[in-house]
This record gives C-alpha cells, sequence and structure tokens, in this order.
C-alpha cells in the first residue's frame, strides 16, 4: 500500500485515526501496530512472516543483553540472525550469480520476492540492539511497544530509520494537539504534493527516455536530470509523509533531507541527504572501525568500507556498489585536499557537485555496469546520433516547466518566502485561514492525479 494511493489516504487512514484517538492512550500503541501488520501485510501477506521473526529475535536477544552475562556473545547472534535474514532475502541471488560466473557453474537462482523496508527495519532492529548492548538505552520490556517501534507504518518502508533511543520516551508517553495534528497534516501535504506532482511526473519523462530509440546527448542529458530530480522528491516526499504522519501520532522524526543539491562540497551533499542512514553508517561502522582518529591507511581502509557497503546496502547489483565507491573516491579526495578549495569558491563548486551527482544517480539508475557506461558515453556524445534530436526537444518543450519548477523546489527559497510570510504580522490573519485552506487544495489536486492516472512508481520500494 502506498501513502500515495487512493486506499491509503481515504480508507486506511481515516479508519486508523479514528481507531487511534478513540482508545485510551494506553492502548494507542496496541493500535499503531495492528495497523502497522496490517498496512505491511496489505500486498505481501507471507512476509510479514519475516517481520515477526525479526522482532522477535530482536526483543528476545536485547532482553538477554541486559542481563550482562555473556551480553557480547548475544549482541553477535542477534546481528548475525538479522543480517544473514537480510543477506538471504536480498543478496542471495547477487551472491550466487557472481559464484557461477567465477566457477562456471550454473547453480539455480532463489528469485526471493524482496520483502518491503526489510533494510529499513533491520538497521533499526541493529541499532537497538548495539545501543542496548552499549548502555545507551535500556531494553524494552513491553514486548507491543518495542513491536510498535520497529513496525511503525508511517517510516517503515522507506524511513527515515529512526533509532530506538530517539523516540523512546515517546512510546511510553506522548502528547497530541490540534497545532501537531495541523503541522502535522500540513508536512504530508507538502510531501504527497513533491511525490504526486513533481517525482510522478518526472518518472514519466525518464520512463520515455528508456523506452526511446533516439540517442542524443539533449535527451540523455534531460534523462539525467529527470531522474537526479525525481528520486530528491521521490524520496524527500516519502520523508516528509512520514515525519508529517508521525506527527498526528504523537512523533517526532528525524529529518531526512536538507536541501541536497545547494552543496558546496560532497562531504556537505551527504551531511544534507538521506542523513538518517549517513549517520547510522557513521555511529555504527565507521567510528567502531576507528573513523579517522588512525593511521591515513586505516583511514582510507575505512571509508571504503563505509561507502561500499552504501553501495550494497542500497541494491545487490555491482552499479550500487561502485556507485558507493565513486562517492568515496570523491570524499577522500575532498578529505585529502580539495575542501579548502571547494571552501573558498562560490559558483564551481556547486556545479562540481551537481554534476558528480547527476552522473552519480545514472550510475545509480542502471540496469547494469555495461549499461551504466553506455550511458554515461551518451551523456558526452559516444556513439550518439547527431543533433539534438525531434523527441528531445519535444520533451524539454513538454517537461521544460515542470523541471524549472523542480530545480527550484530543491532550494530553500520557497520556504523561506514561506517563513517570511508567517513573520509577517500583518499577514497573520491571513495565513490563519490560507494555510488550511491551502493543504486541503493540494490534497484534492494529488487526489485528483491519482484518480485520473495509474502512473505511480516508488523508487525506495526496492530497498
Amino acid at each position: 500500500m502506498l501513502f500515495s494511493s487512493i486506499p491509503f489516504l481515504f480508507y486506511f487512514l481515516p479508519c486508523v485515526l479514528l481507531v487511534y484517538f478513540a482508545v485510551p492512550q494506553k492502548g494507542r500503541n496496541a493500535v499503531l501496530l495492528a495497523a502497522s501488520l496490517f498496512f505491511y501485510g496489505w500486498g505481501e501477506p507471507k512476509f510479514l512472516l519475516f517481520m515477526v521473526f525479526s522482532i522477535v529475535q530482536g526483543y528476545v536477544f536485547a532482553r538477554l543483553i541486559a542481563r550482562e552475562k555473556r551480553k557480547k556473545l548475544f549482541l553477535t547472534l542477534s546481528l548475525v540472525v538479522s543480517f544473514a535474514l537480510l543477506a538471504y532475502c536480498k543478496y542471495a541471488d547477487f551472491f550466487i550469480e557472481n559464484f557461477n560466473a567465477v566457477t562456471g557453474l550454473s547453480l539455480p537462482l532463489l528469485k526471493i520476492a524482496l520483502p518491503i523496508g526489510i533494510s529499513f527495519y533491520t538497521f533499526q532492529i541493529a541499532s537497538y540492539e548495539i545501543d542496548v548492548y552499549r548502555g545507551d538505552v535500556a531494553a524494552q520490556h513491553n514486548f507491543i511497544d518495542f513491536a510498535a517501534y520497529v513496525a511503525m507504518f508511517p517510516q517503515l518502508i522507506a524511513g527515515p530509520i529512526v533509532r530506538y533511543r530517539d523516540i523512546a520516551p515517546q512510546l511510553k508517553e506522548r502528547t497530541h494537539s490540534l497545532e501537531a495534528a495541523a503541522s502535522g497534516a500540513s508536512r504530508f501535504a507538502v510531501g504527497l504534493g513533491k511525490k504526486v506532482l513533481v517525482a510522478n511526473v518526472l518518472a514519466q519523462l525518464v520512463s520515455a527516455y528508456k523506452a526511446s530509440a533516439e540517442q542524443t546527448a539533449l535527451y540523455a542529458w534531460l534523462y539525467a536530470i529527470a531522474f537526479t530530480l525525481q528520486i530528491y522528491f521521490d524520496f524527500s516526499g516519502y520523508s516528509d509523509m512520514a515525519i508529517g504522519l508521525g506527527r498526528i501520532f504523537g512523533f517526532t522524526f528525524p529529518e531526512n533531507f536538507r536541501y541536497p543539491y545547494i552543496a558546496k562540497s560532497i562531504t556537505e551533499f551527504w551531511r544534507r541527504w538521506h542523513m538518517s542512514l549517513g549517520t547510522w553508517f557513521r555511529d555504527y561502522l565507521y567510528i567502531p572501525l576507528g573513523g579517522s582518529r588512525c593511521s591515513r591507511i586505516r583511514h582510507i581502509f575505512n571509508i571504503l568500507v563505509v561507502w561500499m557497503a552504501t553501495g550494497f546496502w542500497h541494491g545487490a547489483a555491482w552499479n550500487f556498489v561502485f556507485w558507493g565507491l565513486f562517492y568515496a573516491v570523491l570524499l577522500m579526495a575532498e578529505k585529502f585536499f580539495l575542501l579548502p578549495a571547494l571552501k573558498k569558491g562560490r559558483v564551481l563548486p556547486h556545479v562540481y557537485v551537481l554534476l558528480a551527482v547527476t552522473l552519480g544517480f545514472v550510475l545509480f539508475d542502471a540496469a547494469s555496469l555495461k549499461d551504466a557506461l553506455h550511458q554515461l558515453g551518451t551523456l558526452f556524445g559516444a556513439g550518439t546520433a547527431s543533433g539534438l534530436g525531434t523527441e528531445a526537444l519535444y520533451m524539454l518543450r513538454s517537461y521544460g516547466v515542470v523541471l524549472a519548477l523542480a530545480v527550484l523546489g530543491a532550494t530553500p527559497l520557497p520556504a523561506m518566502l514561506w517563513k517570511k510570510a508567517q513573520e509577517a504580522k500583518s499577514l497573520a490573519p491571513v495565513l490563519t485561514v490560507a494555510e488550511p485552506l491551502c493543504t486541503l487544495a493540494l490534497l484534492a489536486l494529488c487526489t485528483a492525479f491519482l484518480v485520473d492516472g495509474s502512473f505511480n512508481p516508488f523508487l525506495y520500494f526496492r530497498f
């Protein structure tokens, strides 16, 4: 079930909210858990077994770790179980394919359908276990509260990756208010608009390019720019919807995006893009490996390991691994000698980041390494047809306005203008009425788009 779908917006969510606020405070986590399991099992009930198993083992092992005896053993067992399940579901065929390629054998592929959101809830359980081991949090004794944390439908499918220690007090007791609910509904509507009105429209351009036989550099650049913007609005839109729903239910989830495309370095870009994932790898892999407080050789090794893992986390294919290593090389170059120059520049650093990120996302979106090399070559005129291309020019005219609005929307300018309007005392009475009306209008417009069309892809479902 997608957030950007009629069943979710007009059947599931209203029913859940009605029951949630009708029951006493003590019963709301149980309602949230039941709703989350229903939400997760809507499209693939058999995968509930994977989630329930993960929740049970995480709960049991955390209780054992908290007893202090053999806690390192129990932590190791829990992490092995969690990541073995993830490896089986997500990476088994990748390893079999590569084993066959190396040995010349023909072992059959398992062809396992990937359970939605397994990468996210695996990381949440792992961070909880490690925090209990470190003594940063106490093990949760209430199974329903723990299960509600892991399975919570607002952030289950595509994050943000919410750490237990950040919402543990809210699981026990949280406040609800009309102001928070209104703020949450507004944030949800903005995220829905990003997804339906921008990302879905850009996805049509991306799909048209992939289905076209026309190979011109202009068309390739239109595709690359459209996909770079699509994945931002798709994923940040989902994060906005998740954060908004969290507020409605009384939770405060961490921000996941902070205008990454205005960064002046790749280092800064990754402090703004998918922040919950970046901090997870920093705290649970990079720092335990030694971080930067070690020899240069070891430091380089740590960076390579973390970014190879980051790429591999996104998908079981070599293009994802090389996508992660591509960023590792850029980050090392910045860390060792580029950053001082980038900090002094004004325009060129932004051009460098946007070019690197766009090329990176072409690699990210490729069906294979061979396809990635072909697409990158097409961008720079290798093997392309002469001229701009009639189809490319048509797409530029058709999608030019959307692309321009998306570029503008990826900057802080709209938010800055809105904040200034809120700070203007003369506009306060107008905004009091206009804000809820704008939220309703945005929801109505998104609904119209959803009813009218069936093209509603969701990029991060595969993670």
